[in-house]
């Protein structure tokens, strides 16, 4: 742990927050149309309905903003799920919450040509609760009831079976696949602000409550006897934080695709900085999901340009390694 006193993390923290927003900065800023900070600038002060100013405020803004969102979601459920499962490798992508969404928004457009955004949301939502009540579930059966193991080969089967669906219906419905493919991969490119206006009351609450439950997650962190007999309602807390999963998980599929990996790479980074504290981890995952995220979103406008790589495959670049760093080390590190 770096920062050990409450100063340091507020700090911490605040110098976080300071290099998110410089990332939004340039996030809107550098891309393939060569624009400055005097034309971002100029485009919000004295818009003259230029290319440029068109493209800073209806295609970058959204995107940064979007990036921010999803990146904070994913990694705030990622650490929700760790300490949940005690389970080092839990996350929407891996757990198969994010292929449930997929498969759910992907069968709609493919089975009933469903174009309607308040649609999506509510589809993205229904998959993700499925996908996460069913890997429970499977996780839970045996004697042993539910382990750390148990959960991850649960979700690595539900995020298969999902993804395989998924992939089938493409195949019957040819028409669809170039609609969903990037879209499938994971990306922000192209993203309007009202998608992401329709998912904020969502995720919005999601973030509310992950920092409204931190302190009772502490407590359930100690085990589920010692959290009993701190007189902590273990089952509700578990199901608040079920719903808060999807409800970050749903919404973020539901705006950029199924991305994976920054859900568990920040929260791991988050605890080697500030401790286990989920006052602090809950805040700080969120800020360093977002910088994750829209780093990997300036980086992909570079690999192929003029093209642009999906951020879900930046994503997989980064966190790949991690999650075999974090396999091979066990289940044992927290």
């Amino acid at each position: 742990m770096l920062l050990k006193n409450t100063q340091s993390k507020w700090v911490g923290l605040v110098a976080a927050i300071l290099l998110m927003v410089l990332l939004m900065c340039a996030s809107v800023i550098y891309g393939y149309t060569n624009t400055s900070w005097r034309t971002a600038i100029d485009s919000f002060t004295n818009n003259n309905g230029s290319n440029e100013h068109i493209i800073i405020q209806t295609v970058r803004l959204p995107r940064a903003l979007i990036a921010s969102a999803v990146g904070a979601s994913l990694a705030i459920a990622g650490a929700l799920m760790q300490t949940l499962t005690k389970n080092p490798l839990a996350s929407p992508g891996i757990f198969g919450i994010n292929a449930g969404a997929g498969f759910a928004v992907v069968a709609a457009i493919t089975l009933f040509s469903v174009n309607d955004l308040q649609a999506f949301n509510g589809l993205a939502f229904l998959g993700a609760a499925v996908a996460a009540i069913s890997v429970y579930a499977i996780g839970s059966f045996g004697r042993e009831g539910l382990t750390p193991m148990k959960l991850t080969l649960a979700g690595a089967a539900m995020a298969a079976m999902f993804s395989s669906f998924t992939q089938g219906l493409l195949v019957v419905n040819e028409a669809a696949l170039e609609q969903v493919l990037f879209w499938l991969a994971g990306s922000v490119q192209g993203r309007k602000l009202e998608t992401l206006q329709n998912v904020l009351p969502y995720i919005g609450i999601g973030w509310i409550g992950s920092i409204l439950i931190a302190g009772k997650m502490n407590i359930l962190s100690m085990g589920e006897d010692v959290a009993k007999g701190l007189g902590l309602n273990t089952g509700l807390v578990k199901i608040t934080v079920g719903v808060l999963v999807i409800l970050l998980a749903g919404g973020s599929v539901a705006v950029a695709g199924p991305i994976g990996f920054v859900g568990i790479v920040v929260p791991h980074i988050t605890r080697s900085i500030i401790g286990i504290d989920h006052r602090w981890v809950i805040p700080l995952s969120g800020v360093l999901g977002a910088i994750l995220l829209l780093a990997a979103d300036i980086g992909a406008r570079y690999i192929l340009m003029p093209s642009e790589v999906p951020v879900g495959v930046m994503t997989a670049i980064i966190g790949t390694p991690f999650f075999i760093y974090i396999a091979r080390r066990g289940f044992n590190g927290r």
